[in-house]
């Protein structure tokens, strides 16, 4: 990898100070725009901002004294200008794209900054994975900072990860240049229970100076909440109501509240702003998870501060929500966040502050987007080989991996069954009795099977359980290798043929998505980088990711973002049932739980 790293204030500050003083002509000079102060939550307008070296040397009435001949002059004509947006928490395998792909689909959207934590590809291939993901990050004309992550696997005992990360990873990785913090600490049970890989990790990362991610994925507010605050995390974006918000918040947390292609998690948290009072400087707006299809089609950090905006959030605090209050977080209040003097040239013009146009876009005093076009390149990395044949299954599935026997041979049993919840990440623990055919246990009504195949180490082993809440109909399956955060390989269907007919199919691709129904595959969306991104351009990966949902409709599925869903019923830290490689999780306990239960 070969990067210019961005230079850095003290580099920069001889030519900053001429500038400001009149001494050194500006690079560029944006002229006649409204001045969105986020530091004094002011609006002011006719102010002119002076970029020297990639950084605001000043932002004055008049900065003619600092044009010179070869000064670039952008005129604002009366338009707001904003920093550009942060996404806080997010991860860039979920957009089915590369760092350098993902960049390009979100910064004509006005994201200039985003703080990504790469466990996905960290459960697929390990520290190299992560290095992997943190070397393309560097290359791009935005700011990408990575963190590093905290749990692969997730709930260890609880799934089998092709790698897992350990302390010493952690150590490793605090010295790289793009290191901004440690990823979202989801092993919560670990940290409350003082667990000491995990405590070391979280040390590792303090010693760094650096930034612990939170996930408290519980409803519980009493003392395993107290006791993960003590241990470390310093946000949490897994809050669902205005009470989680409000603990986060009282406790010394930043609430950090999200919008992503599933997670409606704002609206029901903003009110502790909103109706509440509570100070907005601890609150953060991020995205988490958003698929090409959101990014291309309805954006990114910026649908999320015109949601909150709609919410009832006054426009400038829902833009400190998404600039400054993360800069401060992370400790990069003196990098970006505001336009003030020194910080980074990342900016917006837009003419509405409320429906938020993003008319133009700098990053690092360079036109990077213009009215929704890319104005730059966003470089590749080379991906390897062993980034990309990742898909193992040890043989060819058949109908027959997806059978469950009954136990007794009874003519019915009561399963354990998989309830998903629209627009949330929780699921809900049911049982349903289920009819027995030929000794083999059915899908009745809306419950179906759930699969999930190793795909890491090519054991040919298979989980098989049952989910409720798609809808489906008719002989179908669907297959991903996506499957947050172990990403073996997850199988949903109502007939145990297609369903090996899916996942064969995505061992032959090298990993993606697929749906088939009567024999035939209706849509196929390719991952072959670890089985979790394409390289390809956002709109050609949104175009299948469209026509997968397509066929996820048509074959009787109505949830908003169902395959946001999908992929995540294998995420073993998340209450309240999921599936593993190793069984059928209750995720309010941690424990494993058999699938069938005997009728009384």
């Amino acid at each position: 990898m070969s990067s210019k790293p961005f230079p850095s204030w003290p580099d920069s500050a001889p030519d900053l100070i001429a500038t400001a003083a009149g001494r050194r002509p500006a690079d560029l000079v944006v002229r006649g725009g409204i001045w969105v102060n986020v530091h004094s939550r002011e609006i002011l307008p006719d102010h002119d901002i002076a970029i020297t070296a990639g950084r605001i040397a000043c932002v004055v009435s008049d900065a003619s004294y600092c044009i010179g001949p070869e000064t670039q002059i952008i005129e604002a004509n009366g338009r707001y200008m904003i920093p550009g947006l942060c996404d806080a928490h997010m991860h860039i395998e979920s957009g089915m794209l590369t760092p350098a792909e993902f960049a390009r689909a979100v910064i004509p959207h006005g994201t200039t900054s985003m703080f990504t934590d790469p466990h996905e590809i960290a459960n697929v291939l390990g520290l190299e994975g992560v290095r992997l993901m943190h070397d393309e990050a560097l290359l791009q004309p935005v700011n990408i900072f990575t963190q590093m992550p905290s749990c692969a696997p997730s709930a260890p005992g609880l799934e089998t990860t092709g790698h897992e990360i350990t302390p010493d990873d952690v150590a490793e990785a605090m010295s790289w240049p793009g290191i901004i913090g440690l990823g979202e600490m989801m092993n919560f049970p670990g940290v409350a229970q003082a667990d000491p890989k995990m405590l070391a990790e979280i040390a590792a990362t303090q010693n760094a100076g650096k930034t612990v991610g939170g996930h408290y994925a519980s409803p519980d507010l009493g003392p395993d909440f107290a006791a993960y605050v003590a241990g470390g995390p310093a946000d949490d974006h897994e809050g669902t109501c205005e009470a989680d918000a409000i603990a986060r918040v009282r406790q010394g947390m930043r609430s950090m509240m999200r919008l992503g292609s599933a997670w409606y998690d704002v609206e029901s948290q903003i009110t502790a702003v909103t109706e509440k009072g509570l100070d907005p400087r601890n609150f953060i707006l991020c995205t988490d998870d958003c698929h090409s299809g959101t990014l291309v089609n309805d954006g990114h950090m910026n649908r999320v501060v015109r949601h909150a905006i709609a919410c009832g959030c006054d426009p400038v605090v829902a833009l400190q929500m998404a600039t400054l209050n993360t800069a401060t977080h992370f400790g990069l209040e003196r990098e970006i966040g505001s336009l003030t003097p020194g910080r980074r040239a990342d900016m917006i013009l837009t003419s509405d502050l409320s429906a938020l146009p993003i008319e133009l876009v700098l990053a690092r005093g360079q036109v990077v987007a213009e009215q929704g076009q890319i104005q730059v390149d966003c470089p590749h990395l080379h991906w390897p080989d062993t980034a990309r044949n990742t898909v193992h299954l040890g043989h060819a599935l058949t109908d027959q991996d997806f059978e469950i026997p009954s136990p007794d041979g009874s003519n019915a049993v009561k399963a354990n069954v998989i309830g998903v919840v629209e627009n949330q990440a929780p699921t809900k623990a049911l049982q349903v009795d289920l009819p027995v055919h030929d000794g083999l246990v059915e899908g009745t009504g809306d419950v179906c099977q759930i699969a999930l195949v190793e795909r890491h180490r090519a054991t040919g082993g298979v989980t098989n359980a049952f989910v409720s809440g798609f809808g489906y109909s008719g002989n179908m399956a669907m297959a991903s290798t996506v499957a947050h955060d172990s990403h073996h390989m997850i199988v949903v269907g109502t007939d145990r043929a297609q369903m090996a007919l899916a996942a064969n199919r995505l061992a032959e691709v090298g990993g993606g998505i697929t749906i088939f129904r009567e024999g035939k595959e209706l849509a196929l969306v390719e991952l072959p980088i670890a089985g979790l991104m394409s390289d390809s351009p956002a709109t050609q990966v949104a175009a299948k990711a469209q026509a997968m949902v397509d066929a996820m409709v048509a074959c009787g599925c109505s949830l908003n973002n169902a395959y946001m869903q999908h992929s995540l019923l294998a995420l073993v830290v998340i209450p309240e049932l999921r599936i593993s490689d190793l069984g059928l999780i209750d995720v309010r306990s941690f424990k494993k739980i058999p699938l069938l239960e005997p009728i009384s």
